[in-house]
């Protein structure tokens, strides 16, 4: 901590510019104007307390020493600052760019000013380091004589399967799309995370010995009970993609998809890649159920695609702006915070639940369509597609919390109709029948606290075994992870990771 005063002198914080919206929805290139290194970026490191009880550290899955490298940010000692940057994660630059910062809501200073620029210092840190040549494969001294395969290429089977080759072991990535990065492939949108980012860290990879293969499918294209026969231990991170449905009137209705058959089209399209379920928005009224983080995304690439109308549906209150009294500090409080693609355009309904889908004209005539300026271009469709949503306020009332407010129905138009409500659990079906483990309550693989499934030699991290979570969580299980299968592999010590740390528990620091 170079200057201890650095916060009372240094009370503003500031943000990164963000392209003109009127440029930047006209392609899908990242939406910042400006990269985090910037006149003010050591100031604004120096706002850093250095703590006595940093609860940062506490509040980031990764254990990520944060005063540390703030300081070093301080000072522009970028490689010292990537070194203790390294060391607890693997992939700062997908965390710097679209982790929620749960580091930044345990700020201290987050008390009584706005806290520290935590994200920016970190992706700063990493991009500084990729431009000055910091950025090296690590490939291990030698080589031990297991082998083990990390089914998924999501961020928890990137940790665990880099992890567990700069250990020493053989690791092969199986990934069944055609490129690598799971959802952050095709899941994010390019404008939130630029692909080239992904590819870089897999040519890192490659180099240290990690292999892949992609468009190849456990369960289908090779067994997982053949898997296991050939691997001395398997990683299962296939994440969590079972979407959860509506189920209410109209749902067979064309034109209603899930968000993750939507989003990875758009980002097949962007790289000249075959769409495989051709959804596009262009030209119609689209309408987005669920308006968390994958809603958000929703609206950023439905109004790039020139969507005439995007409507997005939220059951919740909107947030408060300010901490509430129930989310006290250091927890994560659920604040209102306005995305890039909600600044983009776009209408956002909350206290808004759905009622019905609407495809005739018989159901179209006992409602009141909403806005008859949007209403342009609604018209029924006795084919089956999909003409409208009816929807209905709700607020707190004897039926619980999402009551149905007589005399709100109304109808909204929708051609396209594209639901975002969460993820149930994963998909476990080929897995279950061909090497049986046993699941949790939620659907999701069983572990132990050592992420060590029901099949000797098989372990699960990421949200396969978690539940749908963060990418942040997802990292520092996978690094967990890879500890536990080094464990499980050695019956001497003979690699430098650390015992692991349970499931149960926050992963904290672990070598790189």
């Amino acid at each position: 901590m170079g200057d201890p005063r650095g916060f009372l002198k240094v009370r503003t914080r500031r943000e990164l510019a963000e392209r003109p919206i009127e440029e930047r929805i006209k392609d899908w290139f990242d939406v910042h104007a400006e990269s985090g290194l910037q006149p003010w970026t050591r100031e604004q490191a120096a706002r850093c307390m250095d703590c006595g009880t940093p609860f940062c550290m506490t509040g980031c899955p990764l254990g990520n020493v944060i005063p540390e490298w703030n300081d070093l940010v301080r000072q522009g000692k970028w490689e010292d600052a990537y070194n203790r940057l390294s060391q607890t994660s693997n992939f700062p630059e997908f965390t710097g760019r679209i982790c929620p910062a749960l580091c930044e809501q345990a700020c201290v200073l987050g008390i009584h000013q706005p806290p520290t620029m935590i994200k920016n210092d970190e992706v700063t840190i990493i991009d500084q380091a990729w431009e000055l040549g910091y950025v090296k494969p690590l490939p291990p001294q030698r080589l031990t004589d297991q082998t083990v395969a990390v089914v998924g290429s999501g961020p928890a089977g990137l940790a665990v399967a880099q992890q567990l080759t700069r250990a020493g072991h053989t690791v092969v990535v199986y990934e069944k799309d055609d490129a690598l990065g799971g959802l952050m492939r095709y899941g994010i949108p390019n404008f939130k995370l630029e692909k080239g980012l992904i590819d870089r860290r897999i040519e890192q990879m490659e180099a240290e010995g990690t292999r892949f293969r992609t468009n190849v499918e456990i369960g289908k294209d090779i067994s997982w009970d053949e898997l296991r026969d050939r691997y001395d231990a398997v990683v299962v991170a296939i994440g969590s993609r079972v979407p959860r449905d509506m189920k209410i009137p109209g749902r067979e209705l064309d034109g209603i998809h899930f968000a993750l058959d939507f989003l990875p089209d758009a980002t097949r399209r962007v790289f000249g890649v075959k769409p495989v379920n051709d959804i596009t928005a262009k030209d119609k009224h689209v309408v987005v159920i669920g308006g968390g983080d994958t809603g958000s995304d929703c609206l950023g690439t439905s109004i790039r695609q020139g969507a005439k109308s995007v409507t997005v549906l939220q059951i919740m209150p909107k947030e408060p702006t300010s901490r509430p009294d129930n989310q006290p500090w250091p927890t994560f409080a659920r604040l209102y915070q306005k995305t890039t693609s909600m600044a983009e355009g776009g209408e956002y309904l909350y206290n808004t639940d759905s009622v019905n889908f609407v495809g005739s004209e018989e159901e179209q005539s006992k409602v009141t369509i909403e806005n008859s300026a949007t209403a342009e271009g609604f018209v029924a469709d006795e084919r089956g597609h999909v003409t409208g949503l009816k929807i209905v306020n709700v607020a707190p009332g004897e039926n619980g919390p999402f009551t149905r407010q007589p005399g709100t129905e109304r109808v909204i138009p929708a051609d396209l109709v594209l639901i975002s409500v969460g993820f149930l659990h994963p998909d476990t079906t080929t897995l279950v029948d061909q090497l049986p483990v046993e699941l949790d309550k939620r659907g999701n693989i069983a572990r132990n606290d050592n992420f060590a499934t029901s099949q000797d030699g098989v372990f699960v991290c990421g949200d396969a075994g978690r539940g749908q979570s963060l990418v942040v969580w997802a990292i520092a299980e996978g690094r967990s992870c890879a500890a536990a299968v080094d464990e499980y592999l050695s019956s001497e010590k003979t690699s430098e990771l650390p015992a692991p740390i349970k499931a149960s528990d926050r992963p904290m620091m672990l070598p790189r």
